[in-house]
């Protein structure tokens, strides 16, 4: 099996009009194929930089990242990745069918494909009643799913999701969450996570990778020792192993960040 990402030795500065920002430094972080990892650490410590590094939106100033063996670049080429983003980006005069397919259309796939991966999709993320509606006829979760069906659309191996549940109420969002993990365990996808929330990291992954205020930094990955992803329910919410769970996380936080109000980033 071949890592789905690997990062060696990552830093990463910014000039801006102020001077030079470090905003990541000496990253080293490797994610599995199939394994789920989240992201989480105080605001500004470079989650969603190190996100658009592997994403290939961005390039680091020292250091490599691969995913599935291929520099991020090349990965980017051979939509070995999907994204999805906090706001559900869906084109308004597309229905939900015609915004999934929207990737599939761009690289020249044919009507047919295009008609079975979109009606496989829907059916996915339970939206196969609405697949002829706008996205101003649906709720936000609803156009979350939405997305996250568009960036499944071309099979990829690993998702990239940046806070995509962080506009949703909290009853949406912990729906979403279980439906995430059940689409995870049904297309074998590994996932890069960003997120504020400590129970929705704890919730959703194998591993909670803790950072460090800026420069963002490893500062402690935190393995979940609860029941494999795809055997994850909303139960498990009241178990004492998920508190416990969200403690180790939170300590975590807050060794690195001594000043920090407790419960902050715990929503």
């Amino acid at each position: 099996m071949t890592d789905a990402v690997v990062i060696s030795g990552v830093d990463k500065t910014f000039e801006t009009k102020g001077g030079l920002v470090h905003a990541l430094e000496a990253i080293e972080l490797t994610v599995s194929e199939g394994e789920f990892v989240s992201l989480i650490g105080p605001s500004g410590c470079g989650k969603s930089t190190l996100m658009r590094l592997i994403a290939d939106l961005d390039q680091p100033t020292t250091g490599t990242v691969q995913v599935f063996g291929r520099s991020a670049r090349e990965a980017r080429i051979a939509q070995d990745y999907g994204i999805a983003f906090q706001q559900a980006g869906l084109l308004p005069w597309r229905t939900v069918a015609e915004n999934i397919e929207l990737p599939l259309s761009l690289h020249g796939v044919g009507k047919a494909a295009r008609e079975a991966r979109v009606n496989e999709l829907v059916g996915l993320v339970g939206l196969s009643d609405f697949a002829d509606r706008y996205p101003d006829q649906l709720s936000g979760g609803m156009q979350q799913r939405v997305a996250i069906a568009r960036s499944l659309a071309e099979k990829p191996r690993l998702l990239l999701m940046d806070e995509p549940f962080g506009a949703l109420d909290e009853m949406t969002r912990e729906h979403m969450q279980s439906e995430l993990g059940r689409i995870c365990a049904e297309t074998g996808a590994a996932v890069v996570f960003v997120t504020h929330s400590i129970p929705e990291a704890v919730f959703l992954s194998d591993r909670v990778v803790v950072m460090s205020p800026r420069p963002g930094r490893v500062q402690q990955i935190v393995p979940m020792q609860l029941a494999a992803t795809s055997d994850r329910h909303d139960d498990m919410r009241e178990e004492a192993v998920f508190f416990e769970m969200i403690t180790a996380v939170r300590e975590a936080l807050h060794q690195g960040s001594p000043s920090m109000v407790r419960g902050v980033e715990n929503r």
